[in-house]
């Protein structure tokens, strides 16, 4: 079993943050911030490729703090976003990271104070889908490669997570969740599970020589 999980870190346990070259290891509010951007950008439903090429379009223009998003406008956000190809969601998310950045400041100030004042890993689930179109994917998407940034960051593993966990035989209630080995592994199985096990294909995985399905 440990050789399969050093396969499945090693080939796919890059966390989505480090492929964006997001520095969650600094524990800086800045680096906070550009991976709750991104996260509100991957929970909808609209391709991996999409998502990632926004985010730099967002990046490359320095909109990456909830002032400058601000500045910008819904004019300028749709503009960002539809260069990033994200023109499926691109009014509806203007709006919704205009009334998120609006809400934050008005109601933590920072995403630091918010976890702050978390009472528990449930509580910051809750406070964090207290804002209007934050659910229960988003929330987990940017929770659980913060793990080891804030203590209350403990979210469940995704249903596609456990879905791959389940076809290899990894038992993920032994390990400790708020580890840098555990977001990787997280990683790798969440992209196993939503490249491979969810669409059936089996006989192109790396890992079908290794699965119990």
């Amino acid at each position: 079993m440990q050789k399969v999980i050093k396969k499945l870190i090693k080939r796919l346990g890059e966390p989505y943050s480090s492929q964006l070259g997001i520095d969650l290891e600094s524990k800086k509010e800045s680096e906070i911030f550009k991976w709750f951007l991104a996260s509100l950008l991957f929970g909808k439903r609209i391709g991996e490729s999409i998502v990632v090429k926004t985010y730099k379009s967002f990046s490359s223009q320095k909109i990456t703090t909830p002032d400058k998003i601000l500045s910008t406008g819904w004019d300028g956000l749709v503009r960002v976003l539809d260069e990033g190809g994200y023109v499926r969601y691109d009014f509806s998310t203007a709006t919704k990271l205009l009334e998120l950045m609006e809400g934050l400041k008005s109601k933590y100030g920072t995403l630091t104070n918010l976890h702050e004042q978390a009472e528990s890993s449930k509580d910051l689930e809750e406070k964090l889908q207290e804002f209007k179109g934050i659910g229960p994917t988003t929330a987990n998407i940017f929770l659980r490669e913060l793990r080891t940034v804030w203590n209350k960051a403990n979210p469940e593993p995704s249903s596609l997570a456990k879905i791959a966990a389940k076809n290899l035989g990894v038992d993920l209630s032994r390990f400790n969740r708020q580890t840098k080995s555990f977001i990787r592994l997280e990683c790798a199985l969440l992209k196993l599970g939503k490249d491979f096990c969810r669409k059936g294909r089996c006989d192109s995985c790396d890992f079908k020589v290794d699965c119990k399905k």
